[in-house]
């Protein structure tokens, strides 16, 4: 077993927070540093929240109910809107996943009902980034959000309550 240094640690872990753009479970956080101890685990990153929102005047270092994520302080979000580059998803995108997740199980047919012929398109591209998924129901596909849609925007499901989580952010 390799022994990392507390610098060396601290680098990986700010590496896989800036790349991931979502919150790093605590799994994950105990495989960058090498330990298999959750307090451990825990105890590095809250030193290094401590040592990031000490530092930075505009990032910060949030612990989850489900790990911890690397985000823009909520008063600097206007400023990030202006400078960041083409979001992920457009509104219009948004706004059709919103409703996947609002009333799922539902189909295409019902979706377009709602928001129009366009929403073709947009299951295409929220199936194509893993956002949504689709099971067939007969013969018709019923469309559902994804592990990863919970993740990326924070969200932890709770039969069919949706919770957001405080302070989530990306």
């Amino acid at each position: 077993m390799i022994i990392l240094m507390n610098d060396e640690i601290y680098a990986r872990l700010e590496v896989a927070l800036y790349a991931s753009g979502r919150t790093i479970t605590l799994d994950e956080i105990k495989s960058i540093i090498g330990t298999s101890s959750d307090a451990r685990a825990i105890k590095v990153m809250r030193e290094l929240a401590d040592r990031i929102n000490s530092t930075f005047k505009a990032l910060e270092i949030v612990e989850l109910d489900n790990g911890f994520v690397l985000q823009i302080k909520p008063e600097y979000y206007g400023i990030t809107r202006r400078f960041a580059s083409r979001p992920l998803l457009s509104k219009a995108v948004l706004r059709t996943l919103s409703y996947i997740a609002y009333m799922q199980p539902i189909n295409a047919k019902r979706l377009a009902g709602i928001r129009g012929s366009q929403v073709y398109q947009h299951i295409k591209e929220l199936l194509s980034q893993g956002f949504i998924e689709y099971r067939f129901e007969g013969r018709i596909k019923a469309y559902y959000t994804t592990r990863k849609f919970e993740e990326y925007f924070g969200i932890k499901e709770s039969g069919k309550k949706i919770e957001l989580s405080m302070g989530a952010g990306s």
